[in-house]
């Protein structure tokens, strides 16, 4: 999504009294029965790109908007340019963001053996744990790729919740490890996306229609 688009979904969903919450906000209101806004919304965002914290970390602030970042971890270890250095992390952090893992080095964990996948789940919780000061409990599936086995580990491991690729917009406890999301895209108009993040037709966030 470029800047400017960026910037004017954010403007969107403020004019239209969205508030934003968390994926922690959403186990609670499944698992505890606590109220959420009346419009909530959740953003996220993949990988760590440097452009989170240049581009969209900014406008976040503006609107008074929060987001939840799935980062990988070794680019930011090896220093990559590309990607979110620790220091912005932290800050991001420090100002109401949500750091969660997206693994180690974004592997496909679908086709890895069981050490390999604890390996980069478990090895990039703990680095964004040591960062932020508390375990991150939800996860990103690399690619959206995952089997059985990979949903078995992010469960053992006492992650609450992990979200996929795939589209959608009902979430439940029973699905909890496979919580879908509506992908934004660079040619995704204003006009696209209100109709996409748009509460009405909806009876307790499902379509009523379904």
């Amino acid at each position: 999504v470029a800047p400017d688009a960026f910037r004017d979904q954010m403007a969107y969903l403020v004019d239209n009294v969205f508030e934003t919450v968390d994926l922690y906000d959403l186990s609670l209101a499944i698992t505890d029965k606590r109220d959420l806004p009346e419009k909530p919304v959740i953003i996220t965002m993949d990988d760590g790109y440097r452009d989170n914290f240049e581009n969209a970390f900014p406008v976040l602030q503006e609107f008074g908007l929060s987001a939840t970042f799935f980062i990988v971890t070794q680019p930011i270890d090896d220093g990559n340019e590309n990607y979110l250095s620790w220091n912005m992390v932290e800050e991001m952090a420090d100002a109401g963001m949500r750091i969660e893992p997206h693994s180690k080095t974004h592997a496909d964990l679908s086709i890895q053996e069981e050490e390999f996948i604890i390996y980069e789940i478990q090895g990039s919780q703990e680095t964004i744990a040591a960062h932020i000061g508390y375990p991150p409990r939800y996860f990103c599936y690399p690619g959206g790729h995952y089997d059985d086995t990979t949903i078995r580990i992010v469960s053992d491991l006492d992650f609450w919740g992990a979200v996929t690729t795939a589209g959608g917009e009902w979430h439940g406890f029973d699905d909890r490890f496979e919580w879908t999301r509506l992908r934004m895209r660079n040619t995704t108009t204003l006009a696209e996306f209100a109709d996409l993040v748009d509460p009405d037709g909806t009876l307790s966030g499902k379509r009523i229609d379904s």
